[in-house]
């Protein structure tokens, strides 16, 4: 079996060589490298995603690791929700420079405290959103693979890969897969980060999501917000 919390580090490109440990620090680096070389830095996202279509990768986010990214954003979301802050958009949002880990009570928990099964939920969490604008055909499907084959993944994660690819989503399955609130937040952080609601596609299908969850309009936002100020463009 597959190591699933290291699939997630490699969907958002954490083990790119020299990536420091805060979100905004050294994110033009972590961004060209995962451009130039996106199987070699372990962004497979770059492959998945689809960057020709105009996506973007969670470049400044990414360097956390993905459990540490997907926890810690969405805590600083749920914690200024909570607050009962506005959530602020365009120039005025930003993320902070070194984002703090979750406290241990928050319900968000450590990486280390996350178990397989919940890591390959969010694994399937972003690979949904990425197919929600159809983007990913057989034809796709198949580039995606031949690329895969040569990324270093193990055959049980690429078998992974290749069936979630192949078969219909199962957004019954991700859903009953929260068992808390916190997690239903990691749920749609995690999605979001996979893609950019800039159509109607993506913007239905989170929306759709969202309301699966049973997430508050305003705690979208606030997800929204915080992982819009934690991203660079590719």
């Amino acid at each position: 079996m597959f190591d699933a919390k290291k699939l997630l580090d490699q969907f958002l490109g954490s083990q790119v060589p020299g990536a420091g440990g805060t979100v905004r620090g050294r994110a033009d680096q972590v961004t060209r490298l995962a451009k130039d070389n996106p199987l070699a830095t372990g962004a497979i996202a770059a492959v998945l995603l689809g960057t020709k279509s105009g996506r973007k990768l969670a470049g400044n986010a990414a360097v956390l690791g993905g459990l540490a990214a997907v926890a810690g954003l969405g805590y600083q979301a749920y914690k200024n929700y909570q607050a009962g802050q506005t959530p602020a958009s365009g120039p005025a949002a930003q993320t902070p420079a070194q984002l703090p880990p979750p406290p241990a009570e928050s319900g968000f928990a450590a990486p280390h405290a996350v178990s397989d099964d919940f890591a390959l939920v969010l694994v399937r969490a972003m690979i949904a959103a990425a197919r929600a604008d159809g983007h990913i055909d057989d034809t796709e499907r198949r580039r995606i693979m031949d690329k895969l084959s040569v990324s270093g993944l193990s055959s049980d994660a690429a078998a992974f890969l290749q069936s979630e690819l192949a078969n219909p989503i199962d957004l019954d399955a991700i859903i009953a897969a929260a068992k808390t609130e916190e997690e239903r937040v990691e749920i749609y952080t995690a999605s979001r980060l996979a893609i950019e609601p800039d159509g109607r596609a993506e913007r239905g299908y989170l929306d759709l999501l969202a309301g699966r969850l049973g997430l508050a309009d305003a705690l979208v936002d606030h997800i929204e917000a915080t992982v819009s100020a934690a991203k660079v463009p590719v």
